[in-house]
């Protein structure tokens, strides 16, 4: 495949050596000095996008303009993914999205849902804890937000805490915990380092080729 990197940071370095190894060919890496939207598309198979929550609106909607399939996993932008949407459709595109890629954390995910409905109606407080490094810009994380949509959607419980730290070089941590005066269940994804996530992104984007729709990582996870 040709691939276009939006947002040539941490996430975007690691990706790009995945790729390779996968035998890719890395085309564009899009940055401050290099914008997405001054970019040609015309050679590109599918753009991974991991900017910032400022850029990703505006860096989703060029490549869906220009036919792209996107895989995106951008967070704290979710004001505008509505919008998308409906862009994705117009254009009969592609566009998948995550809070996180790593197979393990969407793992995490689905014993999360099962875990959420055999606790329901028991007398247990829910917790919710992430810890990243220092220079995450969002707050909670993004797969953390999920994990609390999935629960709440479940048990139809109005409040739970989300407990966020920033602690140096903590690639991503979360931790689910119920808690009650006869014990404690604790459910908990630790990641090691980001190639988890740059494999996942990868694994997403050679799955959305010749595809049309809208899709979350959900999706991919169902055909490994």
């Amino acid at each position: 495949m040709n691939i276009a990197i939006f947002g040539y940071g941490k996430m975007g370095k690691k990706i790009f050596e995945h790729a390779q190894k996968r035998g890719h060919d890395v085309v564009i890496k899009s940055n401050s000095k290099n914008p997405a939207n001054q970019t040609d598309l015309s050679n590109i198979d599918v753009v991974i996008e991991f900017s910032t929550p400022e850029k990703a609106f505006e860096n989703i909607s060029y490549a869906l303009s220009k036919n792209t399939p996107v895989i995106c996993g951008t967070t704290n932008w979710f004001k505008h993914l509505n919008q998308i949407h409906d862009l994705c459709a117009k254009n009969n595109g592609a566009f998948l999205y995550a809070s996180n890629f790593s197979i393990g954390v969407n793992i995490f995910f689905e014993v999360n849902k099962i875990l959420a409905a055999k606790m329901k109606d028991l007398d247990y407080q829910i917790s919710i804890s992430e810890i990243h490094h220092k220079e995450k810009l969002d707050s909670p994380s993004g797969t953390a937000k999920s994990i609390l949509y999935d629960i709440k959607e479940i048990n139809n419980l109005a409040e739970i805490n989300i407990n966020s730290q920033r602690v140096d070089n903590n690639i991503g941590t979360h931790e689910v915990k119920y808690s009650s005066t006869i014990d404690n269940i604790t459910f908990k994804h630790e990641a090691n380092n980001r190639d988890g996530f740059a494999l996942g992104a990868l694994i997403a984007a050679e799955w959305i080729i010749n595809k049309k729709g809208i899709f979350t990582f959900a999706d991919v996870l169902k055909s490994l």
